[in-house]
């Protein structure tokens, strides 16, 4: 976005530290508060909210809205049988019951103190795949291939292989908003009945083949299904699984690629706005021959290093969990602000 139009978009208010946003369509209700530093430019859909920090500490009114109370009543007030919206009428008529300042205060900082251990572990599994990356850029797999060292990318990776049916009744079920733009973990699933959808087992990388998720770089790697379990997943995912002895961490670095994913998308065909690359052509891609035994190596420090962020992984769903259990409970006064202390400290 230029500044031209950053300036007309924001020419009523411009979003400030503090400021929160709301979504009133599509979904309705979610809201996140804006951080330090960061520029922000609200669309259509969105409300911007900018808290009387004499009456309401921002921190508190982000979790107050949050909270399962608010969301029914903005729910409730929502209208349209399509697309359920919230009008700004509606926004400005929401009644809110907040305790003194003091209260609110302790009561955000109780449960920002989950928020920002799930920050800290989030950011640390950031720094992991970084690094990874660049061991995997070693490997020689992001540059041109020599004419003379070339080989089909399908000579370590497998797209779209033949897997069985789930055996399960209700197997795991991964949409497309489970995946992350820039980290490997797939943050959510469901299970359902096995109807259509394409078939994966730990050690697969998911990469999203339509347009924008492909290029909003939407990947991850499966690791939190039982063994020999088999998921179901969104029809636009591509698979991709190594072949034997190549190690099964090294389809998602290069799922991450750049040059791979310049490649992917140029492949894409297909009407504007849901245009798809088919796992034929995004497997039909030269790599340099990596070195078997820099590839051993590389395969040893990526386990061990998906193995911690699997437990990162693990301990954010626990307190994210534990936030959702208090965050109502705190709101409501159910539950004393000193008694959510002691156990966020045991939690983190």
């Amino acid at each position: 976005m230029d500044r031209d139009t950053y300036e007309s978009w924001t020419a009523r208010a411009t979003p400030r530290e503090h400021d929160l946003i709301l979504t009133r369509e599509a979904p309705v209700g979610q809201v996140a508060r804006i951080g330090p530093s960061q520029r922000v430019c609200l669309r259509q859909r969105t409300v911007l909210l900018r808290p009387n920090r004499n009456i309401v500490d921002p921190k508190y009114l982000l979790y107050y809205l949050m909270a399962p109370t608010a969301q029914e009543v903005m729910h409730s007030k929502a209208s349209g049988s399509t697309v359920p919206h919230l009008n700004i009428k509606e926004v400005r008529n929401l009644h809110l019951e907040v305790p003194p300042l003091t209260s609110q205060k302790a009561t955000a900082e109780a449960l920002s103190a989950l928020d920002d251990k799930i920050s800290a572990n989030e950011q640390l599994s950031t720094t992991h795949e970084l690094l990874l990356q660049c061991k995997f850029v070693q490997l020689g797999l992001s540059e041109e291939p020599d004419p003379s060292a070339g080989i089909p990318v399908t000579d370590l990776i497998r797209f779209n292989p033949k897997t069985g049916r789930p055996t399960s009744e209700n197997p795991i079920y991964v949409d497309m908003a489970a995946l992350s733009t820039s980290r490997a973990s797939v943050t959510s699933w469901t299970r359902r009945a096995p109807k259509s959808g394409t078939r994966f087992r730990n050690g697969d990388t998911l990469l999203a083949r339509i347009t924008p998720c492909l290029e909003n770089g939407k990947t991850g790697y499966v690791d939190f299904m039982e063994p020999g379990e088999i998921g179901l997943g969104s029809t636009e995912f591509i698979v991709m699984r190594t072949v034997a002895d190549v190690p099964c961490e090294l389809a998602y670095f290069l799922a991450r690629d750049a040059r791979f994913r310049e490649h992917a998308m140029r492949n894409m065909i297909g009407s504007s706005g849901r245009q798809r690359v088919s796992a034929a052509d995004a497997s039909n891609y030269i790599v340099n021959a990596p070195d078997p035994h820099r590839l051993s190596a590389f395969g040893e420090e990526a386990a061990q290093a998906f193995t911690h962020l699997r437990s990162l992984e693990i301990e954010n769903r626990t307190l994210a969990e534990l936030r959702d259990t208090l965050l109502p409970q705190l709101v409501t006064g159910k539950i004393r602000v000193k008694d959510a202390e002691r156990i966020v400290e045991d939690a983190t």
